[in-house]
């Protein structure tokens, strides 16, 4: 899967999977532009990929402003010449979407929807024309496994709205030669659960398994079906949503318990 000298563009790379993300793309010797709000953390970044020889530039945009990411698209595109990938990745989850008790309903979908569908669809929208003028390119967009779980409320919903966008992208871009596809991750264990509690943790430990294969996914697991994607080897594949979790949301779990007395009859019997 070759990507040297592509052109990519990633959101929310200065942490978290946007992190492992702009790296995996870095070590396959692309030119990664990388967006983030936090300065420090994003010149962080850059200083890694440097120490490692790498190439990654690093903007501060807020996404959620139409103009600036309009800016942004175009300065990435006169610095570089053309954009081969997007990868929308920024967003903010249930733990950092700053929504506080008193926040009225509007305020709160403005804190769920800006960050996690707003950028998503500014950057898509500025993108798509570039990479069609190229003759075609690739967008992998971030969602998340809550849209399954009624329980994460908007955030869930405002991650459904981006695997809409991507199918709705991807009959878009097809006739560009342009293929948009997504990655909804389950449980990933980033730099921010060392200084957050884990939301599915009880004194330190998981009060249940977090995937069928009993761990959480890591950054660098996520990049790897991010660069699928993006690349040549995925070129018959555009509108669809890459589950990555691990297993989980196949599972009843709540069925576990009952199953390992009764033995698992339906199955070939190898966890007798």
């Amino acid at each position: 899967m070759t990507m040297h000298e592509k052109v990519v563009i990633v959101t929310g790379g200065n942490s978290g999977i946007g992190r492992g993300i702009v790296h995996r793309f870095a070590e396959e010797q692309a030119n990664v532009a990388f967006v983030g709000r936090d300065e420090s953390k994003g010149e962080a970044v850059a200083a890694e990929l440097r120490a490692l020889g790498r190439s990654g530039t690093f903007y501060a945009v807020d996404l959620a402003s139409e103009h600036d990411v309009a800016e942004f698209v175009r300065d990435v595109r006169d610095r570089f010449g053309r954009i081969d990938i997007v990868v929308n990745n920024a967003g903010v989850g249930s733990r950092r979407c700053g929504v506080e008790k008193p926040d009225p309903p509007g305020i709160r979908w403005d804190k769920l929807r800006g960050p996690n569908l707003d950028g998503t669809y500014f950057v898509s929208a500025y993108t798509l024309p570039v990479l069609a003028e190229g003759g075609g390119g690739s967008m992998v967009n971030i969602s998340s496994t809550a849209t399954l779980h009624g329980n994460w409320g908007l955030y869930g919903v405002a991650k459904s709205a981006v695997e809409a966008l991507t199918r709705s992208f991807a009959v878009e871009g097809a006739p560009h030669g342009v293929r948009v596809n997504g990655v909804s991750p389950g449980w990933i264990e980033t730099e921010q659960d060392e200084t957050l509690p884990s939301a599915g943790t009880v004194d330190g430990s998981w009060a249940m398994e977090p995937s069928l294969l009993r761990r959480t996914g890591t950054p660098r697991e996520i990049a790897n079906a991010v660069l699928f994607l993006a690349s040549d080897e995925a070129s018959f594949i555009t509108g669809q949503t890459l589950v990555v979790d691990g297993g989980l949301t196949i599972t009843d779990y709540p069925s576990q318990p009952m199953l390992s007395k009764v033995g698992h009859r339906l199955f070939s019997g190898s966890g007798r």
